[in-house]
Order: C-alpha cells, then sequence, then structure tokens
C-alpha cells in the first residue's frame, strides 16, 4: 500500500514539468575575450547601431564602455568611454529607453539598507537625469532593468526563486523619489545548463535584462541560460507575467555572466565578468529573438481572453508576502510531503486495530 500511495504521488506531475521550456537550437558563439580591467566586472549591456556599450560594476562612477570590434570579430578592446557626471552608489545594468536613451540602473543593494535607488537616463546628447525610486516593501538587490514603451523603468530584483517586479505608475520625472510598485513575481525556470559563481543557484537568479528594439521579445537572464518572452504588444512587464513557458538560451560555462543585449537583427549578446583569473567572454546567439516566435502568443481559437491584471497569479494584496525567494517547486515539494504524511498516518490507523484483535 505504501508503494502505490509513493507511486500516486509521483505521478502528479509538476507545474515546471508541464510548461517546459523550449530550447535554442544552437549554442553561443564566442566572439572575443574580455582582457580590459575596465571590463573586468562587465555588468550591463546594451547594443547602439553596431557597437556594444558595456557597463562594468564600478560603484561610485558610471562610465559607458564602447566595446569595439565586438560583433564583427575584433579583440573586446574600449575604443571610447563616456563618463556620466552622476554619483551613484551601485551601478548594474543598462537598458534603452524608447526615445533611444540609454538608462542606467543604480539598483545594487548587496546589503539590503539602501532608503532608495535610483535610474539615470543617459540621452544621445544632452545632461544625463537621475530619477530616485523607492520600493513598496522595503530595501531590495537588483540587477535587471527594462524601460517600457512608456517610459516606466521595471526593476527585477536578483534573488532565487520567487523575484519580485517594480515598476512606477508613471514615467518619473525630476530627482523624487518616485514610488515603485509591485506588480508582480516572477520565478525563472529550472535548468541544468553548468556554469556561473553559485552553482545550481545561479539558474534562478536574475542577474540582467534586455529587449529588442521592438519591444516584442523581452530576456531576462541568469548566471547559465537566457529566457525569452515574447511581448506582442511591446509591454515587458505583461509578457513577464504571461502563463506561456519562456523560450531557454543555454550560456553555459560563463565565469560570472550578468550582462545581456540584442542586436537590431535580434541577435542575443551576453557578456561575463572575469572571475578567478578566467576572463569573461562577450558570445552572441545568431537569430534568438526569432526563437520567442515558437512561444504561444495568444490563447487558442475560441478560448476566452484573460483578464489583464498587474500581476498573473499573483494577488496584489499578498504580492509583497510572496517575494521570499521561494520557488514554486518548492512549493510543490511541501505539498507532496504533506500527502504522503497524511497517507502514512491513515496506513498506521487501519493498522492498528489489527494489532489490538
Amino acid at each position: 500500500m505504501l508503494a502505490g500511495a509513493l507511486a500516486l504521488v509521483g505521478a502528479a506531475p509538476s507545474a515546471a514539468a508541464q510548461e517546459g521550456p523550449v530550447g535554442a537550437s544552437q549554442p553561443p558563439r564566442t566572439l572575443c575575450a574580455v582582457s580590459d580591467d575596465d571590463l573586468a566586472e562587465l555588468s550591463g549591456m546594451v547594443v547602439d547601431g553596431t557597437a556594444v556599450v558595456g557597463l562594468n560594476d564600478s560603484g561610485r562612477r558610471i562610465e559607458l564602455h564602447t566595446i569595439g570590434g565586438a560583433l564583427d570579430g575584433g579583440d573586446c578592446a574600449i575604443t571610447d568611454t563616456r563618463e556620466v557626471d552622476v554619483d551613484p552608489r551601485d551601478a548594474e545594468d543598462l537598458a534603452r529607453g524608447p526615445d533611444g536613451a540609454t538608462w542606467v540602473a543604480d539598483t545594487g543593494d548587496n546589503a539590503r539598507d539602501r532608503e532608495t535607488v535610483a535610474v539615470i537616463v543617459v540621452p544621445r546628447g544632452g545632461e544625463p537625469r537621475m530619477h530616485r525610486l523607492t520600493y513598496p516593501d522595503g530595501p531590495h538587490d537588483a540587477e535587471a532593468l527594462l524601460v517600457d514603451p512608456q517610459g516606466r523603468p521595471v526593476v527585477v530584483t536578483k534573488q532565487v526563486g520567487s523575484a519580485g517586479l517594480y515598476r512606477t505608475a508613471a514615467p518619473p520625472e525630476g530627482v523624487g523619489p518616485t514610488p515603485l510598485e509591485l506588480v508582480g513575481t516572477i520565478a525563472l525556470p529550472s535548468s541544468s545548463t553548468p556554469g556561473g559563481p553559485i552553482g545550481g543557484f545561479g539558474s534562478r537568479t536574475v542577474t540582467g535584462a534586455a529587449a529588442t528594439d521592438d519591444g516584442r521579445v523581452v530576456a531576462l537572464r541568469s548566471y547559465t541560460d537566457a529566457w525569452l518572452y515574447p511581448a506582442p504588444d511591446g509591454d515587458p512587464v505583461a509578457a513577464l507575467l504571461a502563463t506561456p513557458a519562456p523560450v531557454q538560451v543555454p550560456l553555459p560555462d560563463e565565469p560570472q555572466g550578468e550582462a545581456i543585449a540584442f542586436t537590431p537583427a535580434g541577435d542575443l549578446v551576453s557578456g561575463s565578468e572575469t572571475r578567478n583569473g578566467r576572463p569573461g567572454e562577450i558570445r552572441v546567439v545568431t537569430g534568438a529573438a526569432a526563437l520567442a516566435g515558437t512561444a504561444p502568443t495568444a490563447p487558442p481559437a475560441g478560448a476566452p481572453a484573460a483578464e489583464p491584471g498587474p500581476t498573473t497569479g499573483t494577488d496584489p494584496a499578498t504580492a509583497a508576502d510572496e517575494d521570499t525567494g521561494v520557488s514554486p517547486q518548492f512549493v510543490a515539494a511541501i505539498g507532496g510531503a504533506v500527502v504522503v504524511g497524511v497517507l502514512l498516518a491513515a496506513i498506521v490507523a487501519m493498522a492498528l486495530p489489527r494489532r489490538r484483535r
């Protein structure tokens, strides 16, 4: 009976098994190794035309480095640097705004003690603008930034399991601080891709984000993979909270992969920090954005359309309590254990009367 009970529990499929990711069909190709010390902690990237622009995780300064030749067989040397006259605390990621400006995510907070974080908007010409932001539920560490078509920053927190999605209600104006709102949570699927500095936990940790130029594909990355989400209306939050499983693009064996970007053609470019003496690399998966087209983007014909809302499967009133890093797989495992416990109790209860006779 016990064997049958355990078999019954084991037969229940998990949500992850039901909605497994679609895999990329080709491995990333190395473009160049990053040997410049000013890029040793490459943390964020955008592609500006044919040039890769990288951000080093360098604490209290912001320097946007043009990495010459990265996309056409060059050596990843820095060919130009734009110094941004803003004093950040921990700049971590780059994103492209709807007007072409580069946004810097000053959102790093390893100690989780910051009263405010910030985004810095760097236009192609003109002075940078800083907008301070506040979380509604206390400090978070975050290394991933997206910008929606309205010009609202979307911050994705860095934690294993359920990461928070935070966005301002309107495009920020002035220094602020402008409140962020928790609009949902997201858990990356599990992955067996090797690499990164913290083993299996790294495959579930969001370390960067990017969107295609047209906004129709959004990517989150971990230390080991990129995950692509179709965004047919260009809304990154709606894309990340949609129910179809994302497309997996493995990025194996990066020392500490934190940077990601799309080229105008939809190629996925990834970058890694140097770690333990092993240089980081800039790599590319050609045509990756097209892979997201294999994921369903609309309900089947005749099916009722989903009601729009700030979160999918998350009650806004309790979303802050869910932002704890507990994965759905962990919850499923606890549920399975409870079922086994109930069955064992029933077996014992059935056996005891026989012994009294």
